[in-house]
């Protein structure tokens, strides 16, 4: 045991066994101090003077004059219209191609067997996303100053019928993704992946990887006798420029893996790494593994976390 001693103040004091100081400059933490100083503040400050110009200027108590009178930005996070991190709202989807990325919600749970209520699921990301910054410190990263993002709304989905949804689904994301921008797709129930995934293979020639986190397969042809939450990749995959030696999939196992979908990710080749393989790999060997067979003669890869 290590013995500690403590002098007259009541202060550590230094024995025999004392460990010479760290180098913390080694430290993340330090790092991370050092990266913030690089990066800009131009997005941000447009961000204030567009929130001074549509939402008047303040009170004349208020001495912060960065803040308006009405809500029109990022603060206070208990307030204003929640989009998505409080990116801009397009409402003129035909203007998408001016972002670098885009929020789309498809609120959807007509595809589940079990539990209804993801059809909230793009509220609930959206409200909760407003307690946060877009600068992340361990990263050294700020997304209003780094990308464009927008926030384009939901999918008009069409709760009574799944066919038609998934219609509307490959609409919006081909869209999106022949704009030019990148679809972040917020849902709704796992039974969307083939949608989207089909909305970005309709509109390139290009191929496709899929790398898809979840403790379930996804792969099985149907479930309850229709395309639902268990069946998206199947028919992805079935897609000519979605191949499924591409599909990589991450997390699977436990006692709610139907055998089917067991038969029929072995009968075409895709790529499971379990939990006990993630341990045993770690972090860094999984993420190299799924990204190396999700690329392998693809040019784009589609990731999915259900």
């Amino acid at each position: 045991m290590r013995l500690q001693r403590f002098n007259a103040t009541g202060a550590l004091s230094r024995g025999l066994d004392h460990h010479p100081m760290f180098d913390k400059t080694q430290l993340q933490g330090w790092k991370s101090l050092q990266k913030e100083k690089d990066l800009p503040t131009d997005a941000w400050k447009a961000h204030v003077q567009h929130g001074l110009d549509n939402g008047l200027t303040a009170a004349a108590s208020v001495q912060d004059r960065g803040i308006s009178t009405f809500v029109r930005g990022e603060l206070p996070h208990f307030a204003g219209i929640n989009t998505f991190m409080k990116a801009p709202f397009c409402e003129n989807v035909h203007n998408i191609g001016q972002y670098d990325a885009a929020i789309l919600g498809v609120p959807f749970d007509g595809g589940t067997t079990y539990r209804p209520g993801t059809r909230f699921g793009p509220q609930g990301i959206r409200k909760i996303s407003a307690l946060y910054t877009p600068y992340n410190y361990e990263l050294g990263v700020d997304l209003r100053e780094q990308m464009n993002l927008c926030d384009a709304g939901d999918v008009f989905v069409i709760p009574a019928n799944i066919e038609k949804t998934f219609d509307q689904i490959s609409r919006g994301v081909g869209h999106i993704f022949a704009s030019g921008a990148l679809p972040i797709v917020l849902g709704g129930d796992h039974s969307i992946g083939f949608a989207t995934v089909r909305g970005i293979a309709e509109n390139t020639d290009k191929k496709i990887g899929i790398i898809h986190f979840d403790r379930h397969a996804d792969i099985q042809e149907k479930d309850l006798d229709e395309r639902m939450h268990t069946t998206p990749w199947f028919h992805a995959t079935n897609l000519p420029n979605v191949l499924a030696k591409n599909l990589v999939q991450v997390g699977i196992g436990g006692w709610q893996v139907p055998r089917p979908a067991v038969k029929e990710a072995r009968k075409r080749g895709t790529t499971i790494l379990t939990m006990n393989d993630v341990a045993e790999l770690g972090l860094e060997k999984t993420a190299e593994i799924a990204l190396e067979t999700a690329w392998d003669g693809t040019d784009a890869v589609y990731l999915s976390f259900d």
